[in-house]
């Protein structure tokens, strides 16, 4: 389904207000941003459950020379073993980027209940951009998605932090 058509919601009645969805976006957009102090992509995760964060992550695929290390995984198994359970099902994950395929695969067999994320990404997110695997009629979970939420200011964290990782007079 094409990023355009995505519905704003999955589930009717969604429990969170918009402004929980902007509050928790924000505590994500701040962890991102010290993930570029470590030289890591900015990406920012977290899981809220009951009304409280229980996993809060960054990218760490440089820290951990580890391929998957991505901040929505990383906040998946945080939360899981933070709560002790692999099932999700009452928590959302809010993330700074749309996710790719590797964390779509992981929030579906996790069973969270929603997705919040900031900016798209044309090239590899998994929820509307390139596909959408997270609402995928053959899949068995299908979380309520929330997409765009502080789109720009997300964007832009990431459009700076690659900007600044470019030689002097490379291409755009």
């Amino acid at each position: 389904m094409p990023r355009g058509s995505a519905p704003a919601s999955d589930a009717p009645g969604a429990a969170a207000s918009a402004g929980d969805d902007e509050k928790y976006i924000r505590n994500a957009l701040d962890l991102a941003r010290d993930g570029v102090r470590r030289n890591e992509v900015p990406i920012g995760a977290l899981v809220v459950c009951g009304g409280s964060i229980v996993a809060a992550t960054t990218n760490r695929t440089v820290r951990d020379q580890d391929p998957t290390a991505h901040a929505e995984v990383l906040a998946i198994r945080e939360a899981a073993s933070k709560l002790e359970r692999w099932r999700l099902d009452d928590c959302t994950l809010y993330v700074t980027l749309e996710p790719c395929a590797m964390c779509a695969g992981a929030i579906v067999l996790s069973r969270l209940k929603r997705v919040v994320f900031g900016a798209w990404d044309d090239k590899a997110g998994m929820v509307g951009s390139v596909a959408d695997l997270l609402r995928h009629h053959r899949l068995n979970h299908r979380p309520e998605v929330k997409a765009g939420v502080l789109a720009d200011e997300c964007g832009a964290l990431l459009t700076e932090f690659f900007r600044s990782q470019r030689l002097p007079g490379s291409p755009e």
